[in-house]
């Protein structure tokens, strides 16, 4: 038995996708479950799109994530280079072979002669694909024209017959040869395309299993032929299903944050991502929803994958962000966690006694400032936010008037000893219930969401809090 050998191939185009750590974290688990090696190659052979310094944002992403890889660029490994750009004599070689076997071809068509084929074949009512014009020209003829002309080189795809193969996910996959397009292997900057370089690169680097998105479905037939034609030995092919917007619509940065980095920035544990991208196209065969990656690794079956779009769904995520944040990170861990996110002014001497108010109410890291920032910063008051429709403004005044003096008297500040003197206060007052305790939230924190009201003027202290009420009343007390 080979080696099970898996790969992603990521191309350094721009940001680092959320879809490819999705597909990184099936190919890694499919090679974990064999004893295997797992591979990243950087596809680096469209210039104009390339971006410098994404390559390095494709690793970090996948190390925050836990998702590792055996062979690379950064690591090394026994078939490098890892890196397309650095590969471009090996393909020249392939793609010289094919021509010389009549399995490939140069093609000297401009740009505005394939866009007037498109638009003729479209009137038509034909799918739009090269016509194989330059098949018919001479070899000894177009070879001596390539020394001097701008070409590209075209894959000589079977007229007749079908190509066929057994995917690892969905069965049986079959094409009719005529309707698959002469793909372009080498452009004329000298640069291989995917479909040359991902085949050469696949067999060189003895790729056993070859599992990537559904959208590559169609290049398949492309890819076998190419391998029938070298006389290798083809990866078993398994094409997992895209992932999905609620609409199904495929999940793009047009419509979505599909940024891993952004994922970052905001606050997402990754655990709990990497958790939630295992559910995308897989269930747990005892029907969690809530595991590490660990427990993955040991239950992943590849026969467990749907064929069916995954809904990325965006609540789920931050429900199960949240979960890890209550449940699964120790306080210190997840001190760690917040501490990039704390604000300049965060007071962290007091972090142990803001955390047990807060951590119930924290969907992301990043929620920690909008969810602590009244505790150690002052707030612009209107009376306005403190009025009622229920009270009179007399009322209110006498209400904070009495509050103060009450909580100023209080020789221990613990929470229930202040809560206590607020209950006994409204008692004896008979003031609405609610009303009163809305009106003592908003003149010490600002907000009429918080977390528990006298825990929290604990934490504020006795002086912090009688000066937000004194505020407050001085609101009331101006009136004539």
């Amino acid at each position: 038995m080979k080696t099970v050998r898996t790969r992603i191939a990521p191309s350094p185009t721009g940001i680092a996708h959320v879809g490819t750590a999705y597909i990184a974290l099936f190919n890694y688990a499919f090679a974990h479950q064999h004893g295997g090696k797992f591979i990243i190659r950087i596809e680096d052979t469209d210039r104009a799109r390339f971006v410098e310094g994404a390559e390095q944002v494709i690793y970090d992403a996948l190390k925050w994530l836990g998702i590792p890889h055996n062979e690379g660029v950064d690591v090394g490994g026994p078939y490098a280079p890892y890196r397309q750009s650095e590969r471009l004599s090996i393909y020249k070689k392939y793609a010289v072979e094919l021509i010389e076997k009549g399995h490939a071809y140069y093609c000297f068509c401009t740009a505005e002669e394939l866009d007037v084929m498109r638009k003729e074949q479209q009137k038509q009512g034909k799918v739009p694909m090269y016509d194989g014009r330059c098949r018919l020209l001479d070899p000894v003829v177009t070879k001596k024209r390539a020394e001097g002309e701008r070409h590209v080189v075209r894959l000589h795809m079977p007229n007749e017959g079908k190509t066929e193969w057994e995917d690892l996910i969905r069965g049986k996959i079959e094409f009719e040869n005529v309707l698959v397009d002469d793909q372009v292997l080498m452009k004329s900057d000298g640069f291989p395309t995917y479909h040359l370089a991902v085949v050469v690169d696949d067999h060189l680097m003895e790729i056993t299993h070859v599992l990537r998105g559904e959208e590559w479905i169609s290049s398949t037939p492309k890819h076998i032929v190419l391998y029938d034609m070298f006389g290798w030995k083809k990866p078993v092919f398994g094409h997992m299903p895209l992932l999905r917007n609620a609409d199904h619509s495929k999940l793009s940065k047009r419509k979505n944050d599909v940024s891993l980095v952004s994922y970052m920035q905001k606050g997402y544990v990754q655990e709990a991502l990497v958790n939630f991208l295992c559910l995308l196209g897989w269930s747990h065969p005892n029907n969690e929803e809530v595991f590490d990656l660990q427990n993955f690794l040991k239950n992943f079956a590849i026969e467990r994958m749907q064929k069916t779009g995954p809904v990325f769904d965006f609540n789920k995520l931050n429900w199960m962000n949240g979960v890890y944040i209550r449940e699964k990170l120790g306080t210190a861990e997840l001190r760690g966690r917040l501490e990039p996110f704390f604000p300049t002014d965060f007071p962290r001497d007091k972090f142990d006694a803001i955390l047990p108010l807060i951590r119930e109410r924290l969907v992301l890291l990043s929620d920690i400032e909008s969810l602590t920032d009244f505790f150690y910063r002052d707030f612009q008051l209107e009376k306005s936010t403190l009025q009622s429709k229920k009270v009179e403004d007399g009322v209110v005044k006498e209400q904070l008037e009495k509050t103060i003096e009450s909580l100023r008297n209080t020789t221990e500040w613990k929470y229930d000893i202040v809560e206590a003197a607020v209950r006994v206060l409204q008692e004896a007052n008979t003031w609405n219930k609610g009303q009163y305790f809305m009106l003592l939230r908003v003149a010490v924190t600002g907000k009429t969401a918080t977390p528990p009201l006298f825990e929290t003027i604990e934490v504020l202290g006795k002086d912090k809090t009688l000066e937000r009420l004194t505020r407050a009343q001085k609101l009331f007390s101006s009136q004539k």
